[in-house]
């Protein structure tokens, strides 16, 4: 536990948004200087496993690296975290294969595992619920820096310098975190409590969680079908392991992931809102920059930044909720705020090839406005769980949102590719025989250079009506999200709680 007396908050929170922005920043960065990166080290059929990989490794020791952080101190595995990190970026940078490269990206998602939730952990143990609450959407807006200056950083590095360098300069970044945080936290520790880590109860969760977020990275990376065998064999391996692993953690001394929070009402509610929403906004959004630059006729630049107004409306809606949260009951802000997404799906059903770039930025604030209040989820969780286990439950949170990432953007990749393959394919009956292999360009990746104007406009009018149907998924799945806002509590947070009332408060309510 943090010793708020003794605690230097401005340096706390300074190592914490640098660990964080660097960490977010990697991913962005290195998404840009991959084409270059397999032009110099070969495996273009490795390609979709750099991102792959670091997303299974963060995603399946999110919840182990939280339960260690109760057990041994958020700083101390917040130290070791950020020494992956930096260990696999060092091997990264290093690489002359794509298979040392994948190495040093799993060291790497272990590392970020645990720098996000426990930055969240580390942040609501130093600030008290107001500070918390009038500063998370300002937090929560340094998220963004990362999708801003990524792109850019890439691009500079590999143009100017070498791709190596995206990795190398996470090093000192990562080490003036890590000292800044350890010199503002300091950390009481119990000493006559011995420590028992459910290692058995580890391994079934990281197994089971391999298995099952295997199934859509084979997928989307390797072309299997969601009926074949090796996909069926590891939903049923992930199922079995995830039932021992359910047993294993109900006879635990000290589970990895305590069961009892599944009573937790809030704990529960905001974990599947969560799920849900990213699950539509992630799957949705994902392949817009194709959108932007087939349909619209936008520079990949240009298409990232198009984003903005997304974030803008995010931001200012999460600084607005942050100030709500202590004076209304949050579960009316989060059924308010969960409109505004199904507004902004509803609208983006319409976009067609004549669209104007300034409508679809007034539906990306709309959106934005819609989920600017999950960066204010983690002061929700912390104030509703008993401290003892508020980094598991933090780290929970983040391990659905990982999950619900993962599983949208492989369902909507497979809707728009299957909606893509299905509108051209009609194409092919109405065009001459020499416009065919421009068709099967399209499908494959886009509208190739110098076919005809209007064979153009017919392949820009099959992507739009893909997308639109996409959004029509992420209307479908917004509304559902808008359900479960209302199973939330009537409660407002407390200024000044009291741990005993805290914890009460914390049981399922009938």
């Amino acid at each position: 536990m943090s010793d708020n007396k003794k605690n230097n908050k401005a340096l706390i929170i300074t190592g914490l948004m640098i660990g964080i922005i660097f960490a977010e920043l990697d991913e962005t960065v290195v998404s840009t200087a991959m084409p270059t990166i397999v032009r110099d080290l070969g495996g273009l059929s490795l390609y979709g496993w750099v991102a792959g990989i670091y997303m299974l490794a963060m995603t399946s020791f999110i919840p182990i690296l939280g339960k260690l952080a109760d057990l041994y101190g958020r700083k101390r595995i917040y130290v070791i975290s950020m020494g992956l990190f930096i260990a696999g970026s060092v091997i990264s940078g290093f690489s002359t294969s794509m298979t040392v490269l994948l190495i040093g990206r799993g060291i790497q998602g272990i590392g970020a595992g645990g720098l996000l939730p426990l930055a969240l952990v580390i942040f609501g143990d130093s600030f008290t619920v107001e500070e918390r609450a009038k500063t998370q959407g300002i937090f929560g807006a340094f998220m963004f820096i990362p999708q801003l200056l990524g792109p850019l950083i890439g691009g500079y590095l590999t143009q100017h310098i070498s791709w190596h360098w995206i990795f190398w300069v996470n090093i000192p970044v990562g080490i003036v975190a890590a000292f800044v945080l350890s010199a503002g936290l300091r950390e009481s520790t119990i000493r006559d409590k011995k420590v028992s880590v459910d290692w058995a109860g580890a391994f079934l969760l990281v197994g089971s969680i391999l298995a099952l977020l295997l199934t859509p990275v084979l997928h989307q990376n390797e072309g299997y079908a969601w009926d074949s065998s090796v996909i069926v064999g590891l939903w049923v391996l992930g199922a079995v392991l995830l039932s021992l692993f359910i047993y294993v953690e109900s006879k635990a001394k000290e589970p990895i992931l305590p069961l009892d929070l599944f009573k937790n009402r809030t704990f529960v509610v905001l974990s599947l809102i969560v799920f849900t929403m990213v699950l539509g906004i992630m799957g949705a959004f994902a392949a817009f920059p194709f959108y932007a630059q087939n349909v619209i006729g936008l520079t990949p630049i240009v298409s990232g930044y198009l984003s903005l107004p997304l974030m803008v409306g995010a931001i200012l809606a999460s600084v607005i909720s942050g100030r709500l949260i202590t004076k209304v009951p949050y579960k009316y802000i989060f059924a308010v705020s969960m409109l505004l997404p199904a507004i902004g799906f509803y609208l983006m059903t319409n976009i067609d090839i004549h669209t104007k770039i300034i409508a679809i930025i007034c539906y990306f604030f709309i959106l934005g406005l819609g989920f600017g209040i999950m960066f204010n989820n983690n002061l929700i969780i912390q104030e509703s769980v008993p401290k003892e286990q508020s980094g598991i439950a933090l780290s929970s949170v983040t391990l659905f949102q990982s999950i619900g990432m993962t599983v949208g953007l492989s369902i909507f990749g497979s809707l728009l590719a299957s909606k893509i393959t299905s509108g051209i394919g009609g194409l092919m009956t109405e065009v001459p025989a020499d416009s065919v292999e421009a068709l099967k360009k399209a499908a494959q990746g886009g509208i190739p250079k110098g076919i005809d104007p209007s064979l153009a406009e017919q392949i820009k009018i099959v992507f739009a009506d893909a997308f639109r149907h996409l959004y029509w998924v992420s209307f479908g799945v917004a509304l559902v999200v808008c359900i479960l806002c209302w199973f939330l509590k009537k409660e407002v947070l407390a200024t000044a709680p009291s741990i005993p009332k805290q914890n009460e408060q914390a049981s399922l309510e009938a």
